[in-house]
């Protein structure tokens, strides 16, 4: 990857949930990302596009690379696509891809991919 790719992640804390099990739930996909937190939100930003590896990882085990590719390309807008994780999943350090927000329970982890070429980071992530 040799273009720069910026990648932000987004978590709802529901008021039932404690902060640090949201963190640690994202920490464990994305251990290397440094997290904001709010009463409401987990939130953070990066430009490391290894962050990623562990959806790699998980595509080619599971098989699912015709899933995200889908679904990141239906979610594509120009220079940005974004896909949702299950944050229980997440929990106990396990990558669920989520079509919809509502098959999260709790609500998703919400992934915001930008770059000047999409469609590279796309293939970058699946392949």
């Amino acid at each position: 990857m040799n273009q720069k790719t910026t990648i932000q992640i987004f978590c709802q804390i529901n008021p039932s949930e404690d902060p640090e099990k949201v963190k640690s739930a994202i920490n464990n996909i994305f251990p290397e990302i440094e997290l904001e937190i709010s009463d409401a939100e987990i939130s953070g930003k990066t430009n490391n596009f290894s962050i990623l590896s562990q959806i790699s990882k998980s595509i080619h085990e599971k098989n699912t690379k015709n899933t995200y590719q889908r679904i990141l390309k239906k979610n594509s807008d120009g220079d940005s696509t974004w896909f949702y994780l299950n944050k229980q999943a997440a929990f106990v350090n396990t990558v669920a891809l989520c079509s919809e927000a509502n098959e999260s329970s709790l609500g998703p982890i919400k992934i915001i991919l930008r770059s000047n070429d999409i469609e590279q980071v796309i293939d970058s992530i699946t392949n």
